[in-house]
Order: C-alpha cells, then structure tokens, then sequence
C-alpha cells in the first residue's frame, strides 16, 4: 500500500473518531475500527450513513437499561463481544458466519455480505420472530412456489415475438424475474465463488452472488433464513424515521395491483402528513399521538407502538404486519379473511389449486381465520383509529369498507363467470387445455378486474382515498371491464369453432409452457 494511501486511511480514521458526535465512553471494537479504517475511504456514504445511525451512538449496554416502553432493543442479554460497544461493521457483518454460506476471508477477518434477520436477532429477537411469521417475510415462496401466482408471473415477464403468422412465447430468464417481481418478493441469494477485483485498496478476492443486489420483503438468505430488515430499516443508519414514513413502503406499495402509497397520497391522512410531517417527531419511542404526530401513516396503522399523551396504549408494537388486520384486501382472486399461515403455499381451495377462494368466491375457510379471530384484529385496529375518531365515525367507516369487499367480491364473481363460460365453450384455452389462465386477451382483461380494480376499491374504502375507488382504476373499470369481457365472448362465439379439448373448464393446477398462439 503506498504512503500517500496510508496517510489517506490517517486522515480518513481521525476525521471519523473526532468528528463522529460519540462521546468518549462509546467504544468501537477492534474489528469495527478496522473495517472503519478502510471503508472510511473505499465506501465513505456507507460510513457518512453510519455514523448517523443509533447503532453508531449507542452500545447495548445502555439499551438494555431503557424503561421497556421506550426500549427499541428486545433482547434481554447480548454475547459479551457485543454488550459493550456500539454496533459497528463487524458486529454485524461477522456474526453467525459459520451458518453464512457466504462468509469469507477478508483482512484477516472472516465475514458475509448479505446482513440477515438472523443476525439482527441478537438484539432483536422480538422483532425477528414476529416478522417471520408475518406474511411478507414468505413472499418469495408464496409466489414462485405457488403454481397459479409463478405463472402469472412467467406471462408477465416473458418475451413474447411476432412472425406475422401468431406470437411466441419464452418464459422469462432469471435475472428478469429478478429485476421484476422479484425486486420486492425477494430473490435466492447465494455465494457462487471468489472474484479477484481492483479496489481502492489494491487487488482482493471479493465474493460473486447470485440474486444480488436485492432487499425484497422476503428474500431467501445464504444463511437459510427468509426475509430481510433493510426494506424499510435502509442501512447503514436503520433508521426508525425512515421506517415510519409512508415512502419506505412506497417501493412496493404504489401500484397498480397494491395502489396503497397512491390512495394513502390522496386521502385526509395523507394530506395532514404531506402538510405537517415536517414538525412532527419521528424518532421518539413511544410514539405519541397529538405531541410526535398527528395523523396516521403506514407504520401507526400497522406496526408501530402508539400512545396518547396520558400514556395510554393505542396500537402495541408488532412486525406481525397481520396483528391488525381481519381481511386480505388484496384479492387472489377475492378478498377473504387473512391466512393462518404466512406461508400460503399449503392452501388447496376444494378444486385443489393454491388458491384462498374457490373461483366461485367461497372461501377455503380451513386455512384462513376464522370470524372471532377477525373481530379480535379488527378491535385491536379500531383502537388505534379511536385515537382521533369517534366509535360512530369508526363504525360508519368499517360499514362502509364491509360493503367495498362484498360489491367488489361480486363484481369479480361475475367477470369470472364470463372468463369460465369462455373456457367452457373453448373459445379460450385455459386449464382444461392444459394451458395457460393468463396469456390470452381475455384472460388478461379477466386479470386487471381482480389484480388492479378491485384491489384498487378496497384500498380506496379501507384509506378514503376517493376517486381510486372510482374512476382511478376503481368501480368505473370494473363495470367497464365486464362488458369488454362480455363484447369480446360474443364475438369469439359467434366468429370461431370450439377449441380441441372445450367442455367444462378443469380448474385444477396450471401448467406453463412455451407455446405458440394463432391470431
């Protein structure tokens, strides 16, 4: 390493240690300040970051003395390499290695990359669990080993050609898949060898990773663990501020299948928080409702631990995003009571798909809550909603999101009638031809009213967010789209003979495959 280099690394390390904010009892262990001493040159913005973060500015040893309700760190005991100084680099990036398939020799270290929630349960066990059990820490395999959602996905990202005769189809490679729906599902991220590369340090073997970058909500690890903390705790400051806000959910949020951060934009709530956020805290823990904040975002609703000025709690806190919530406004293809299982890939409805619901609209009952259940989550939600409301402004307003589920369940039931009599008559191939329920036109069309406007209805009722539940990809559309389906079926019927194999559509398991498609 050259001296002008060495001289560098000094400046960089006493820039970082006197002007890092710490006092003089925050310890660094020896291995933070090592890695410190390089990145704060080789990736200075990770270490900008970093030092802003409370993990910068406070060890677990001062943590664990917190009164519980201001505490933010649920173990009760840490290792003792860890009790005593802050969290840097190393606490991290070294812990649990031999579980990490993607550990490997670093200066004199041996570390991984991929930072998982495993690791982060050393002083969040609380948090690590609850989001395990939470729907979106199973994404990954609720879509890719589900064999109606992987193939929705496979006709949405495939390359399709045209030789002027009909289409071709070829399923989508998986730096695709990766890039897509798999930005926020999560991908399989693995270590696949060593790489010798030129850094600011020199030449060093550095790890290749397949599926990497991503942060989806339910990554697979290399240390075998599922999900990930930094989609909405972004490093390196993992933040409680940035979690808090609506744009940490944003991301994946926004639409047109999950048009939440849209509607949220729109609504009452959404406006309050757009006009005033600027003057609320979003660091303090507990959260307080009239002195931090003053309307709800995502992280009031859903997680985060509310009280009032009088200390009374609202809303206890949770990564169990479902504690709060009775019903799965996200049709599949209807809504329907949440899932028992975040793992929804052992659902079977009676026609034996991986489905919530029969394509009739009746739910699998086996594997969702039941009513009490419902009405426990539902209270427990009202009472961060009696915060700010009256119990008949919160009455008229679960009145009102009750009656957007049911009419948009039914307007769904009867663009899928149209969809099943088109199978049925073969005048599109679906299952029972072995093929494909979503590569058609019509199936297409069938799709949007489930995947786009009724989720848009009920996000709508459930936010008051207006107009997307009408014009905006709302009601509108689906009345709309059900005389397209119903013009579309006439037409085929009345211009082309049966398919091979028409007759009553079997709605059992799909099957994809490369196909070609006649005009």
């Amino acid at each position: 390493m050259s001296f002008m280099r060495n001289l560098s690394i000094a400046f960089a390390l006493l820039f970082l240690f006197a002007g890092r904010g710490l006092g003089a009892d925050k310890e660094i262990s020896a291995a933070s300040a090592d890695c410190l001493s390089c990145h704060a040159t080789s990736t200075p913005g990770i270490v900008s970051d970093w030092k802003r973060s409370r993990h910068a500015l406070l060890a677990p040893s001062e943590a664990v003395r917190k009164p519980n309700m201001e505490k933010r760190m649920s173990a009760d005991t840490v290792p003792e390499s860890v009790y005593g100084v802050v969290i840097g680099c190393a606490e991290c990036h070294t812990a649990n290695s031999k579980q990490h398939q993607d550990s490997y020799r670093h200066n004199g270290y041996v570390i991984h990359t991929v930072v998982t929630p495993k690791d982060c349960a050393i002083c969040h066990p609380v948090e690590e669990e609850q989001y395990g059990q939470n729907i979106m820490s199973h994404a990954y395999g609720n879509l890719m080993n589900n064999t109606v959602f992987h193939e929705l996905s496979q006709d949405i990202n495939s390359v399709v050609s045209y030789d002027g005769a009909g289409t071709k189809t070829i399923s989508p490679d998986a730096e695709t898949q990766d890039d897509s729906c798999l930005v926020c599902h999560g991908t399989v991220v693995k270590m696949t060898g060593l790489k010798t590369l030129d850094t600011v340090q020199g030449e060093m073997d550095l790890p290749v990773l397949s599926g990497w970058p991503n942060v989806g909500v339910g990554r697979i690890n290399p240390d075998g663990s599922i999900g990930a903390c930094t989609p909405c705790h972004s490093r390196h400051q993992f933040s409680i501020e940035l979690a808090r806000k609506p744009y940490a959910c944003q991301k994946c949020h926004e639409g047109p299948d999950v048009p939440v951060y849209k509607v949220y934009s729109v609504s009452r709530h959404g406006n309050i928080f757009d006009a005033l956020n600027k003057d609320w805290d979003f660091r303090s823990v507990p959260w307080v409702l009239g002195k931090d904040f003053a309307s709800p975002t995502c992280a009031v609703c859903h997680v985060s631990l509310t009280v009032s000025e009088e200390g009374e709690v609202l809303g206890e806190r949770t990564h169990r995003m479902t504690d709060r919530k009775a019903w799965r406004l996200f049709g599949l293809i209807y809504a329907h009571p949440e899932p028992k299982s975040p793992d929804t890939t052992v659902i079977r409805n009676m026609a034996g798909l991986p489905l919530p619901t029969e394509f009739t609209g009746e739910p699998a009952s086996g594997y969702l809550i039941d009513a009490a259940e419902q009405q426990k989550r539902r209270e427990t939600m009202q009472r961060v909603c009696l915060g700010c409301h009256s119990a008949g402004w919160v009455a008229g307003h679960y009145k009102r999101l009750d009656h957007a589920i049911e009419t948009s369940n039914e307007l769904t039931k009867t663009a899928t009638k149209i969809m099943i009599k088109a199978w049925d008559t073969g005048v599109a191939k679906g299952m029972a031809q072995n093929d494909s329920m979503f590569n058609e036109g019509i199936e297409k069309d069938w799709s949007s009213q489930w995947l786009f406007y009724a989720n848009s209805v009920r996000f709508a009722s459930a936010m008051m967010g207006a107009d997307y539940g009408v014009f905006e990809n709302g009601r509108w559309f689906m009345t709309k789209n059900i005389q397209r389906l119903v013009d579309w079926l006439d037409v085929k019927s009345n211009s082309r003979s049966p398919s091979p194999g028409s007759g009553k559509a079997r709605l059992g398991a799909p099957s994809h495959k490369e196909e070609t498609v006649s005009d």
